[in-house]
């Protein structure tokens, strides 16, 4: 007699539309995404409408041809709690952490300067 399902943390309806929202932050086709993971666009569909699920290693791959972690699809933590929704902001601060000191002290009096200056204080 199979076991009951543990406690489900994420339904397929939540992942898929994790994957959606992230497929299209990146500009990306549902054909696009299917070709990337060598797959078709219905399997992509059936996943973004919470019809299909995935295992860890099409998580781990979908997670990849997106450029994201697998927390991103699968963590607890939503999508949208995240401190930055836009990854452009984190590969500028990763940029901006190879800067000298003086350029980093430079550009936050720019930064403070353009926050003044649009009223967010």
């Amino acid at each position: 007699m199979p076991r009951p399902p543990r406690s489900v943390v994420l339904s397929k309806r939540e992942i898929g539309e994790r994957v959606r929202t992230l497929r299209r932050q990146r500009g990306m086709s549902q054909v696009e995404l299917a070709q990337a993971l060598g797959t078709f666009q219905t399997v992509i569909s059936a996943v973004e409408r919470g019809v299909r699920g995935l295992s860890l290693q099409q998580a781990v791959r979908l997670a990849q041809a997106l450029k994201v972690s697998p927390d991103d699809i699968l963590g607890k933590s939503r999508q949208e709690d995240r401190l930055f929704k836009d990854r452009r902001f984190i590969r500028r601060l990763q940029k901006i952490e190879k800067l000298s000191k003086r350029q980093k002290q430079a550009l936050l009096v720019t930064l403070d300067n353009f926050l003044k200056g649009a009223g967010v204080s």
